[in-house]
């Protein structure tokens, strides 16, 4: 089943990259594969770090648009250190729906919610919370629930560079595990700024 499944992440990664009259680097579908195995295997969490300029961004909103294609009853929530940078992700993803072959029945008749900070796709009905909605670091989330949360560049200098900015950051970051689905999953984004990064675990000391 799982190799069934990850081989549809592959096929939509590639099929994108077709549309846009590319071939997919190797290193793109182990970054894709890294992500599925985050998405499949307890605990759910898990930390991509890749060089500058790998493309790991583009990755991931091919990951997130392919989530969406196979369980589109799905609720996504982007957070980045400020909104600007978590509604790129939005736009990114919005843009992939938008264009690759596998999701012309995704895209709704009425845009309602199809902006910049927020997208639904045609889905089951009774779900409350858009498809893909994206919000700054210590913007408001209260109420909130999503079943894969991307954190998305969340410590930069100007949420990391003192000691109290990187523990409001933590503080701030725990309260989402009230909001992820029991079953859910946690993806981080990112680049240490600091050697007391938000990324250490105990494991590292």
């Amino acid at each position: 089943m799982k190799i069934a499944m990850i081989t549809e992440f592959y096929s939509f990664l590639d099929e994108w990259n077709r549309t846009l009259g590319l071939t997919t680097p190797a290193h793109h579908r182990q970054i894709m594969r890294f992500l599925f195995d985050i998405w499949t295997i307890a605990p759910r969490r898990g930390l991509l770090m890749a060089f500058r300029h790998s493309g790991k961004s583009t990755v991931v909103g091919v990951f997130a648009a392919c989530v969406l294609y196979l369980r589109p009853e799905t609720r996504i929530l982007i957070l980045s250190a400020e909104s600007n940078l978590a509604t790129r992700m939005v736009a990114h993803i919005r843009h992939i729906l938008e264009n690759h072959p596998w999701c012309t029945d995704m895209i709704p008749a009425n845009k309602k919610e199809w902006a910049s900070s927020r997208i639904t796709i045609n889905r089951p009905i009774g779900i409350r919370e858009p498809s893909v909605i994206c919000q700054g670091v210590h913007g408001n989330i209260t109420g909130m629930r999503a079943d894969l949360i991307i954190c998305d560049d969340i410590e930069v200098p100007n949420t990391s560079n003192t000691a109290q900015k990187r523990e409001n950051l933590r503080e701030r970051l725990r309260e989402l595990d009230f909001i992820l689905s029991p079953s859910g999953t946690m993806i981080y984004i990112g680049t240490p700024h600091t050697h007391d990064t938000i990324y250490r675990t105990a494991d590292d000391d």
